[in-house]
């Protein structure tokens, strides 16, 4: 799997190359994750190119974290300009999401849509999680994955979940959170004129369903999809259904 220099950062990600068009799916992840934290279903979906990248920080890119949500949007741009990606669906997973509202409202033109995924236009984090990052790291891991996951997910799949949170540094688990605490468009999401899928599980704890339904009711023209019983993770957790909406957007 290749990386690209991005500025002084070597930025790894995987590329599936399955059609002959130019079509590309961009998958970025949440805070503390890599692109493992996408099905391995998707990040292989037939019929067009996808990407998933690991952010600077995380699995195995090199580089530093970021701790603002444009900052990370700023990476992406770099990161589609240095592939030369000309029709490009963004897919964001938490603080993935936000950053992929950042770049719908700069309006590239490379950005065909977008699919926003157990994410919403504003990102609050508890004290508890943002303060524990730094001062108790393990046990707010610990804490994370008690909300990360739903009543379904499988105990090897917390378990893998929580040894992926565990390999990122205090550091960049906390610049992420703070990214996302710090993130608010909710006066600007009506705004974003591209065609938008969102999903939510119905038992996301991190991100309710009501951040879900505020982001439909306000970007002109979303479809709107909640997955049964699954929670921040539903990627993972419901793979068949997660992949299904995915590929009825972008294949309709």
């Amino acid at each position: 799997m290749p990386f690209a220099t991005i500025g002084e950062e070597n930025i790894f990600f995987s590329h599936s190359k399955s059609s002959e068009r130019n079509d590309a799916l961009l998958l970025i992840h949440g805070s503390g994750g890599s692109r493992r934290h996408w099905h391995d279903s998707l990040r292989n979906l037939p019929g067009i190119h996808v990407y998933g990248i690991d952010l600077p920080g995380h699995g195995q890119s090199r580089g530093q974290g970021r701790r603002r949500v444009e900052d990370y949007a700023d990476l992406i741009e770099s990161f589609v300009s240095e592939l030369k990606l000309s029709r490009v669906t963004v897919a964001g997973h938490s603080l993935g999401g936000a950053i992929a509202q950042v770049l719908a409202l700069r309006s590239p033109k490379w950005l065909l849509g977008l699919i926003l995924v157990g994410t919403g236009a504003r990102l609050r984090v508890a004290p508890d999680i943002l303060d524990g990052l730094l001062n108790d790291f393990s046990n707010t891991v610990d804490l994370i994955c008690s909300y990360a996951f739903g009543p379904s997910a499988s105990a090897s799949l917390i378990q893998a979940g929580h040894e992926d949170f565990l390999k990122n540094t205090p550091e960049v688990m906390h610049g992420d959170f703070s990214a996302c605490h710090q993130f608010d468009l909710m006066g600007k999401v009506s705004k974003i004129a591209v065609p938008t899928l969102i999903l939510s599980g119905s038992a996301d704890r991190l991100t309710p369903v009501k951040y879900g339904e505020y982001l439909y009711q306000h970007i002109p023209g979303a479809k709107f999809s909640v997955i049964k019983d699954a929670g921040h993770l539903m990627g993972l957790e419901k793979p068949e259904i997660f992949v299904r909406e995915i590929s009825g957007f972008l294949f309709k």
